[in-house]
């Protein structure tokens, strides 16, 4: 049974995103894109970090030999962080530019530990996003045509990946190959007017899809044929994406945003739901150490 959804950091993010749990620094950490924040909170002891960035970053995953791979305004970077530094280290590796008027949304990775990641027009205008593909064979555009990429999640089995278009309203799902290839992209979840925006998402151990409902107030878990499980309602109408961490993987945070919703107290905090079902550890980026992928 889902249990109420609980602040437990008022960070008040102008555009909270991209939570993970890192194993190494035993906490988890998310991004504020708008202010071009990185923040991090450990259980153990409530400590509370927070680095100010060169640019803005959208998401955050563990690399393969230490450190992350960060998903910039301007491309995909290595990063590093330093504890008692006022900022994070940073290697750009020229993997992906984008045009201006683009930035990256969310981002994931695989069982195999390759990247999958979201473009978009930052003002949200027009319908030119992309879904990506990043791994040591380089960088390949896997779908096109999304007006606000969101929430790559990966099934427990690995056969299934899942994306959203936000502004359509829509979870779409594709079938997964060994290879890396998709196919098969299909509706399998469409929410109905007023009922919120698809953010970003993760995959429970047995293959619930748990999903942020941007103008929806709440988190909701969906049965692997799409049918909706249950609901946990949060205080504030902007959640942006869920992860799972703590030492046994299965306390669900959840990241939000305060950007137009001045008026709520708690809009931007980082929440945690205490759920039955627990996640999996986030699977570290395997890119090659050096030279640029393009």
């Amino acid at each position: 049974m889902s249990k109420e959804a609980v602040a437990i950091w008022e960070v008040r993010a102008t555009l909270g995103e991209g939570p993970i749990w890192s194993e190494q620094h035993q906490a988890l950490l998310f991004v504020d894109i708008l202010q071009a924040r990185l923040h991090a909170w450990r259980p153990q002891d409530d400590d509370r970090r927070s680095w100010d960035l060169d640019e803005a970053c959208c998401w955050l995953l563990p690399r393969e030999g230490g450190g992350f791979v960060a998903g910039l305004r301007s491309g995909v970077v290595e990063l590093s962080l330093d504890e008692h530094g006022p900022r994070p280290g940073k290697r750009l590796t020229p993997i992906a530019w984008l045009p201006d008027g683009d930035r990256l949304n969310d981002g994931k990775s695989d069982a195999q530990g390759r990247l999958w990641f979201g473009s978009m027009d930052a003002a949200e205008s027009h319908g030119r996003g992309y879904l990506y593909r990043l791994d040591s064979r380089g960088l390949v555009e896997m779908d096109s045509e999304y007006h606000v990429t969101n929430g790559p999640a990966i099934s427990p089995d690995g056969r299934t990946l899942y994306h959203n278009d936000s502004a359509r309203q829509t979870v779409f799902a594709f079938d997964l190959d060994d290879d890396g290839e998709l196919s098969n992209k299909r509706e399998h979840i469409r929410l109905a007017p007023g009922a919120g925006h698809p953010d970003g998402m993760t995959c429970d151990r047995e293959g619930g899809l748990w999903v942020a409902l941007w103008d929806g107030a709440r988190v909701a878990r969906f049965h692997p044929d799409g049918s909706l499980d249950r609901e946990v309602a949060l205080p504030v109408s902007r959640p942006t994406s869920c992860a799972f961490g703590g030492d046994d993987l299965d306390r669900l945070f959840v990241t939000s945003a305060a950007v137009g919703r001045e008026d709520e107290p708690q809009a931007g905090a980082l929440f945690e739901v205490e759920v039955a079902i627990g996640g999996f550890a986030t699977t570290p980026a395997a890119l090659p150490n050096s030279s640029p992928l393009l």
